[in-house]
């Protein structure tokens, strides 16, 4: 992965299972950023209005193979890339990314897509300069999520998999999969893992400091006119 880029901005990333509480974080993130006066600017997965429509239709009836749907989140990440983060990186602003590239290294490779030709793939974008993986426990998080999701969806749960005629049972194992994935993937994509079973509040406190040892925020504060 290619780390040179002439930018001059700073990319924050939020990577972990779902229920692992990453959205809420990142978007405390986002907003104790603006109170800080800082130029920031926010970023969401699969949110590209160029392939929104493609994606539901292939996940509606169930077209997409692993590759494909590989291929379709790249597209939209490639697109979010070239026309939201790469330019706000360039205009001196902090970028916070609910999720990036790690998403597809872990779902992706679970299932059935080569490791290092998901890196090739997505060898164009700048690491972050901070990446904070949420952990923890399988069951803890299948528990957030069952707790909260009145139905699981089709690809959510893997069911592309086959690994299940449940849908929950599938669900877990998926997820199990995924999780396997982020464990392996801490050192080689330099994660700074936050204990996602503290509270909130505590979680957010050790974000913070992370953010701010690793990011001089001043910076990026805008300038108030005299």
């Amino acid at each position: 992965m290619n780390r040179d880029f002439p930018v001059e901005g700073r990319l924050i990333a939020v990577e972990g299972l779902d229920g692992s509480g990453k959205s809420t974080q990142i978007h405390l993130v986002h907003q104790w950023l603006q109170g800080l006066g800082c130029r920031v600017f926010f970023s969401e997965w699969n949110s590209s209005e160029l392939v929104k429509q493609a994606t539901r239709r292939g996940k509606k009836r169930q077209l997409l193979t692993p590759t494909t749907f590989s291929l379709i989140h790249a597209t939209d990440f490639a697109d979010r890339y070239e026309r939201q983060i790469l330019p706000m990186l360039k205009g001196r602003y902090v970028v916070a990314c609910d999720r990036y590239i790690f998403t597809s290294f872990a779902r992706d490779a679970v299932r059935g897509c080569d490791p290092a030709w998901l890196r090739m793939l997505y060898g164009f974008a700048r690491r972050p300069d901070i990446t904070l993986y949420f952990r923890l426990p399988l069951e803890t998080a299948l528990t957030r999520i069952m707790a909260g999701r009145p139905r699981l969806k089709y690809f959510e749960a893997g069911m592309d998999l086959g690994l299940s005629p449940d849908i929950v049972e599938g669900f877990r194992l998926f997820q199990g999969r995924v999780h396997e994935q982020y464990e392996a993937m801490i050192d080689e994509c330099q994660f700074t893992c936050i204990d996602a079973t503290q509270p909130i509040h505590q979680q957010q406190d050790l974000v913070r400091r992370a953010i701010s040892e690793t990011i001089d925020l001043a910076a990026f504060r805008r300038r108030v006119a005299s």
